[in-house]
């Protein structure tokens, strides 16, 4: 748990920067908290890109929970934000699970999120972290539209030490995740990865395109997709967010990926997404490096925040 604390403190170093330090040069300053001082913390908060609806319910509360303490001290203005942050993580609902061993042989995962956000690397990631555990991942190259995703994919796999499933390009997507999820079936995979498309070079719609591909792995599997991971890019903050509500209309969404987040200063973002989406971050991603991706908990990531 320390050397994951130590990895996002380290990922986290921009926001950090940014959004902590401020905050925390802002409160020493202050005699007390008043609504000068809530006001700057706000601003700060902004700054971020944590969202200015994230933002008010945050102020309201820790100015609700000021009054209510009475006369406090800078540190526990810090804890008050620290909880009202955590609090915002864990609001939201989270997907059952089912029981270790239980899920689901092969547990079929579908990656989704538009082109540039980092879709492709974070599966590569992903399918190493797996095989890392010592599960048996195959890939899917169901983006066919895009001939260096299935090539960019090819180099993870290689990376990762897993296989793949693959067409030509301009092959129907539904057809390579049909003949990847028998693959897996037949192979006693644990886990199979697909990496669909960001956008299509036809004038068809994409979340229809989404839907069939969801639709014809349903089919061949009961409950498949077990999971649908939407990857979003922290550089991009509110635009990303408008962006990812698109792919959450259909309400098949599981849980989000954040990447990028070594390479922003508004990292806050995540607060937005799991308050404005009601979704759950279930990885973020910290570097360019094949491990370069952490199992999101919601204590670990504000305490590194601030650490």
């Amino acid at each position: 748990m320390l050397e994951t604390l130590k990895r996002i403190q380290k990922g986290l170093f921009k926001t950090k920067n940014n959004l902590v330090d401020g905050i925390v040069r802002i409160i020493n300053q202050a005699k007390g908290i008043d609504e000068s001082l809530l006001e700057d913390i706000e601003e700060q908060l902004l700054l971020s890109d944590i969202g200015v609806d994230t933002v008010e319910t945050i102020i309201s509360s820790l100015r609700t929970k000021s009054r209510e303490s009475g006369t406090i001290s800078a540190d526990e203005v810090i804890e008050l934000l620290k909880s009202e942050l955590i609090e915002i993580l864990d609001s939201v609902k989270q997907v059952e699970r089912e029981p270790p061993g239980a899920m689901p042989k092969p547990c079929v995962i579908s990656i989704v999120g538009v082109n540039g956000t980092g879709k492709t690397t974070t599966i590569g990631k992903l399918a190493n972290r797996y095989a890392q555990e010592g599960k048996k991942v195959l890939l899917a190259a169901a983006d066919t539209f895009r001939a260096a995703a299935i090539e960019q994919l090819n180099v993870w796999k290689s990376r990762a030490g897993v296989d793949i499933v693959h067409m030509q390009t301009g092959a129907d997507p539904a057809a390579v995740a049909f003949d990847a999820l028998k693959a897996a079936m037949s192979r006693q995979v644990d886990v199979l990865l697909i990496d669909t498309a960001g956008r299509l070079h036809t004038k068809g719609n994409l979340m229809a395109e989404l839907t069939k591909i969801h639709r014809v792995l349903g089919r061949q599997c009961p409950g498949a997709p077990h999971d649908i991971f939407l990857v979003m890019d922290a550089t991009t903050g509110q635009n990303g967010l408008s962006q990812a509500r698109k792919f959450t209309e259909t309400g098949e969404v599981t849980g989000i990926i954040i990447t990028k987040l070594d390479g922003t200063a508004k990292g806050g973002i995540v607060f937005a997404i799991a308050r404005e989406l009601s979704l759950p971050v279930r990885y973020i991603g910290l570097g360019e490096k094949i491990d370069d991706l952490a199992p999101f908990d919601s204590r670990t990531f504000v305490e590194a925040l601030f650490a």
